[in-house]
Order: structure tokens, then C-alpha cells, then sequence
């Protein structure tokens, strides 16, 4: 296999055309009736094939489409356990370090966005035990900061995957910076960050689906992160009612 050499967490090649104007109407389709499925006890792999074959989609929609979708009743959930910027002054927040900084660096490097059912953005990247930081990833660590800074949190508390290779490397990076600027961070490298994330009483700053579904608080950070300081995100909107 050779090394990962990518200098941006950008677009796929065949993005343009995947996530054309004229394919979103069969993805958004494909999202309402994946998350029918779901609501009604099917499994994702099973469903999102159903789906998917139906409407002719290919890997990286069929991936989206994914990411997108999830059961009335787990939206309802998510939306009810959000929290608002305001609600964070004087809070301990919990980062999901990787999902965080990847969703950033796809945004900044113009790779599709997601529109989620949760309101969620969520990117098509995927790590797969290896890590490589690109151009966007000093400025992605910036941004969450500088717009974190603004909330008052009283502590964050980043956590990054230890079986991802270079997460020790990208620990330390976040620490430094989090040192220079005079951020009251700790960054730690575990094993199940998810697990310690759900088992918090922190607010929980993630998108990761599964995460969400347990969190008992959480902050859509990256959407605001986003919103605030990415000019022309590329966004499918797949946020189905």
C-alpha cells in the first residue's frame, strides 16, 4: 500500500459529479426512506443496501446518504440533548479529537459536507487506524479554539484514538497550541474515547452518530465552527424531514 501523500482532506475526484445538482433529489429520497427503515427496527447495512440499490447510488452517496440518516426517534433525541454556545460558559466540555479536527479539515479544504437529519455536518473522510495531518490542520485546531475561547468553558478536555497511528503526534500539536494561546486545555490520547465521551458528565463536543446517541449533552460545534469562518462550504444538503 502506498503512503497516504495527500496535502488536503479535500474532495474525491468523482465528487463534482457524484454530488451534482441533479443526483441530490435520489440522495435525499434514499435518506427519508433509509431513515423509515431504521425507524423500524432494520439494520443499517441491510437497509442502506436496500436503499442504495434501489436508487442506483454509488459508494461515496451511499455513504452520505448514511451519514445523513437516522430514525424519528433518534432525532428527536439528539436534538433534545443539544446545547446552545450559551449553555457552555463555565462548563467542562469533552472533544471527539478526530472527529472534530477531520470535519474541520475536510471544510476548509473543500470537501463535501453533509447536511444531516440531526443538523449535524458531517464529512466523507474516513481514517482507518492511520492518521496524516494535512495543510488545513494547524488552522482547523485554530478555529475550534479561537470559537471555544468565546464560550467561556471553564475546562476542555480533548481526546484523541491511541490505536490511530500519528494521534500522539496530533495530541501533542493541539497541546502546544492550546500552551501558546492560553486556552485551559488538557489532551489526552486513549484507547475507547468514545466510551470515556459517553461516560462523561462533560458536554460532549462530537458528531459521531454513535456517540450522540449516548451522549447525555452535546455541542454542535463544528456546524458553528463552520457557519462562522468556512466563506463557501460545499454542503449536500440531505437534512430530510
Amino acid at each position: 500500500m502506498s503512503p497516504d501523500r495527500r496535502r488536503h482532506r479535500g474532495a474525491h475526484p468523482s465528487d463534482a459529479q457524484l454530488f451534482a445538482r441533479e443526483r441530490l433529489a435520489a440522495m435525499r429520497t434514499a435518506a427519508s426512506e433509509l431513515s423509515w427503515l431504521l425507524g423500524r427496527g432494520y439494520r443499517m447495512k441491510s437497509a442502506l443496501k436496500l436503499v442504495g440499490d434501489r436508487h442506483n447510488l454509488r459508494e461515496r452517496q451511499r455513504l452520505a446518504v448514511a451519514r445523513a440518516a437516522c430514525s424519528e426517534e433518534g432525532r428527536a433525541v439528539r436534538l433534545a440533548r443539544e446545547v446552545g454556545a450559551s449553555d457552555t460558559e463555565g462548563s467542562e466540555l469533552i472533544v471527539d479529537g478526530f472527529n472534530l479536527v477531520i470535519t474541520l479539515e475536510a471544510a476548509l479544504g473543500g470537501g463535501v459536507l453533509v447536511l444531516c437529519r440531526d443538523g449535524c455536518l458531517r464529512d466523507l473522510s474516513s481514517v482507518h487506524g492511520s492518521y496524516r495531518a494535512v495543510e488545513e490542520t494547524e488552522r482547523a485546531v485554530t478555529l475550534a479554539g479561537e470559537v471555544l475561547s468565546t464560550f467561556g468553558p471553564a475546562s476542555v478536555l480533548w481526546l484523541f484514538d491511541s490505536p490511530v497511528s500519528n494521534s500522539g503526534r496530533l495530541a501533542e500539536r493541539v497541546r502546544a497550541l492550546a500552551s501558546e494561546r492560553g486556552w485551559p486545555w488538557e489532551v489526552r490520547t486513549e484507547f475507547n474515547p468514545d466510551r470515556s465521551i459517553v461516560n462523561s458528565d462533560r458536554i460532549a463536543v462530537t458528531s459521531d452518530s454513535n456517540v450522540l446517541d449516548h451522549a447525555a449533552r452535546w455541542l454542535n460545534l463544528a456546524r458553528l465552527v463552520i457557519t462562522q469562518h468556512v466563506p463557501h462550504p460545499w454542503l449536500v444538503d440531505l437534512n430530510v424531514i
